[in-house]
């Protein structure tokens, strides 16, 4: 993506697209990280003449380096099965009240600390030198220079969020090496200078230096977050659903861990207190077995079906794994006693009722935990583009529901490379400009407030 920033302007061109296909080898899932680099080098070869370079996307995998920096293998996906059972082992060691006191990260099976312990006796840990984290990875090769950006970093379940360091006492106690990592880099920070090899690749004129932003894709999407005030609440969808508050410091309650809300790090120090929700995965893996129908089409008929008729846990492990989605959601609807959803619109209908219910759950027990009311829902992400799942959200909410922009992503990324170069100024001033410039929705709430308390109770 391409961004233009210039006083009162914000313009975002898409310069190139390419696939991210996940590839199960003999010795698991594992990322076409190669693939995903040379999409890099042509879509910079695509853009033309840039100022400036900044790289997020998603959070806790990694690749690992030799001594020379050499990949040591494709980096492992996250819905790999290699941390299946390994959070009880890490409990044994660090219970799992104290690690969330220490890094109010969530509990998911495949955080980094995770994928860590069950890679411990691998061959390619016990040679690594140096881990990175896959936005720092190809950073590190349009480079040649290593940094840890912090938004990512903290979804290892290594930070301290108070601190914003990391976390002596959770390495020490469970045997993480912290000198794996790069040293710390916070957004806006020079991250170096595209290589001579890759200005000569790419055909751009160099010095075209790369600026560390949010690089974790969330935390780039909730700085890109419309917002005239603090009193918001933001859904940022997509595969997943991250649904929370933006906070000046983390909440590390032991109610907070139980209800599975995490604490990471974005711009500016903020602290991300969110949930994370299945998603749209959800329908992007059904919509993958029917054989990829016409989506509007499908979302036409869904909002035929009668609302709330079967409802599903949006956060259910079980909808993890990739494959034969359409089933396991009838299968959960057979088992909790609901109507069994058969046609693809019912089903569609189904996931994105769950999906609303799930954010309704969230953005309540969010305000709630940290006692910080809020007066609207920004929804930003490419779900912002589901006006289906937007009206429904704002029902289940009982709160107006603002949507958009879609490439909240990228406009975060853009804007704190603009920042880090002084043509916007602070992180209000980003949002102002947001507000100005991108097509925005508002959903109004309506409908019946006890049909979605009803719906909650069945799923409790």
């Amino acid at each position: 993506m391409v961004g233009r920033v210039g006083p009162g302007s914000l313009e975002l061109t898409e310069a190139h697209r390419f696939p991210n296909r996940p590839v199960r080898l003999p010795e698991g899932l594992r990322w076409d990280v190669l693939a995903l680099y040379a999409g890099v080098l042509d879509g910079l070869r695509a853009a033309g003449g840039v100022h400036s370079v900044g790289i997020d996307g998603w959070a806790v995998d990694y690749g690992l380096l030799d001594a020379d920096g050499a990949l040591l293998g494709n980096p492992a996906h996250y819905r790999d099965a290699r941390t299946e059972g390994v959070a009880e082992k890490v409990w044994a060691t660090m219970p799992a009240a104290g690690l969330y006191a220490a890094t109010g990260i969530q509990h998911a099976p495949f955080n980094t600390l995770y994928q860590l312990t069950a890679a411990r006796s691998t061959a390619q840990l016990l040679l690594a030198e140096r881990l990175l984290l896959v936005p720092d990875l190809l950073t590190y090769w349009l480079t040649g220079e290593q940094g840890t950006e912090l938004t990512n970093a903290s979804t290892t379940q290594l930070v301290d969020p108070r601190t914003r360091g990391w976390s002596r006492e959770v390495a020490d106690r469970l045997g993480v090496d912290l000198d794996l990592f790069a040293p710390l880099r916070r957004p806006g920070d020079p991250a170096g200078l595209l290589r001579p090899e890759v200005l000569e690749e790419t055909g751009l004129t160099g010095p075209v230096p790369v600026t560390a932003v949010c690089s974790h894709d969330t935390a780039s999407a909730v700085a890109a977050v419309p917002a005239g005030n603090e009193r918001f609440a933001y859904i940022c969808t997509g595969t997943w659903s991250l649904a929370g508050l933006e906070l000046e410091a983390p909440v590390l309650t032991e109610e907070s861990r139980a209800a599975n809300f995490t604490n990471e790090l974005g711009l500016d120090g903020t602290v991300r207190h969110l949930r994370n929700i299945m998603g749209l995965w959800l329908l992007q893996e059904c919509l993958r077995a029917w054989g990829e129908p016409d989506l509007d089409g499908l979302l036409r008929e869904a909002a035929k079906v009668p609302g709330l008729r079967s409802v599903v846990d949006a956060g259910d492990a079980a909808f993890l794994a990739p494959g034969r989605m359409p089933e396991r959601i009838a299968a959960a609807c057979r088992a909790s006693g609901q109507p069994v959803p058969r046609s693809p619109a019912e089903i569609t209908r189904c996931i994105l009722d769950s999906l609303a219910l799930a954010h309704r759950r969230a953005v309540a027990e969010a305000q709630r935990l940290a006692d910080h009311p809020v007066d609207v829902v920004h929804i930003v992400g490419g779900g912002a583009r589901n006006a289906l799942l937007c009206r429904l959200t704002a029902d289940a909410c009982g709160l107006p529901v603002v949507a958009g922009p879609a490439e909240a992503a990228a406009l975060g990324n853009v804007l704190v490379q603009a920042r880090a170069h002084g043509l916007v100024g602070d992180r209000a001033g980003m949002r102002r400009l947001l507000a100005r410039t991108q097509p925005l929705t508002r959903y109004e709430p309506r409908g019946d407030a006890a049909a979605w308390r009803s719906a909650e109770a069945r799923l409790a």
